[in-house]
């Protein structure tokens, strides 16, 4: 009587634990995350840079996190249909997002949508886009102090609009220069490329593309917070205005997420970066830098992106 009373006890108490983890948020859970699939949204048509390291990188983290990563495109809005999802999905760290920064910082500034950069727990930056303002080497300015000497004495030149964001910033350019830029509208990177080799733009901004084209495009500025690796001598933003454009290609979770469940993300994506294929398409192919930066030190950068773009946009509209 006396063993079944201890055994019905025993099993009374191991149903109370049980029972208690259960409701314990980031304790059993994450204690065995992850235990299932993990999916990986990219809020871009498939076939894009980012979409192409999301679809090698993700084959990379299954074998860190020991669960398949499912890679998902979700596109439109510059990307806040992607991140309005990931924003909304539970904090448990089975959906996360990869993006550029851009994506989470600029459209809750220039547009009505529902997450801010707050409502997202910022994980890791694997890598960064190579932003340059370009044009090509037959034309009469070299440098940037060139471009903006030539542009002062020929009134009416104009740029590549390929989106909002790269618009606002080419005109507080011209607004710190004196400028007045022509917008010639064209359909993203795969547009402006013709239109800047046949001569119909002037200038244009380039996320990368242009590493792609050797010396057929010339590097003017950075804009991004540091100079290029490949452009060495052409200043950034930063230097000259004390802004850059967000240059990071980030991956997030929803706001909310556990710390455990974060640190294990984190250490599994350091060390996906890692993996060989993956580093071989981002500096053999898109010729990208293989840059990881943790948690602890991308949350003070977000802040010091989502005030750079604060003061790009309010000083052009």
């Amino acid at each position: 009587m006396l063993d079944i009373t201890r055994t019905a006890l025993a099993s009374a108490l191991a149903l109370g634990v049980a029972a208690a983890a259960a409701v314990m948020p980031g304790s059993a859970a994450a204690d065995g995350f992850p235990s299932k699939p993990v999916t990986l949204v990219v809020p871009y048509q498939a076939g894009g840079s980012t979409e192409t390291m999301a679809r090698v990188y993700a084959a990379a983290l299954e074998k860190e996190l020991g669960q398949p990563v499912l890679v998902t495109t979700k596109p439109g809005a510059g990307g806040a249909i992607g991140a309005t999802f990931v924003a909304k999905a539970a904090p448990d760290g089975y959906t996360i997002l990869f993006a550029a920064a851009t994506a989470l910082t600029w459209p809750p500034l220039s547009m009505q949508v529902d997450y801010t950069a707050d409502s997202f727990r910022w994980i890791a930056s694997i890598t960064e886009y190579q932003q340059a303002l370009i044009s090509t080497p037959d034309k009469p300015y070299k440098t940037f102090k060139e471009l903006i000497a030539h542009a002062r004495q020929n009134p009416g030149m104009n740029f590549a609009d390929q989106s909002a964001l790269s618009r606002a910033y080419i005109n507080y350019m011209g607004k710190k220069e004196g400028i007045e830029w022509t917008a010639i509208p064209t359909k993203g990177g795969g547009e402006m490329v013709p239109f800047l080799l046949g001569g119909k733009v002037d200038i244009a901004w380039s996320g990368g593309v242009h590493q792609k084209y050797g010396d057929k495009m010339h590097v003017l500025a950075s804009f991004n917070s540091t100079r290029l690796a490949a452009s060495p001598d052409a200043p950034s933003l930063k230097e000259i205005y004390g802004i850059s454009m967000p240059s990071y290609a980030v991956i997030v979770a929803p706001a909310g997420t556990p710390d455990d469940v974060a640190a294990t993300l984190e250490t599994a994506l350091e060390k996906a970066s890692k993996e060989a294929a993956y580093n071989d398409l981002l500096t053999e192919k898109l010729k990208f830098p293989n840059s990881f930066i943790g948690q602890k030190t991308l949350q003070p950068l977000v802040k010091e992106m989502v005030g750079d773009l604060k003061t790009v946009l309010e000083a052009t509209q």
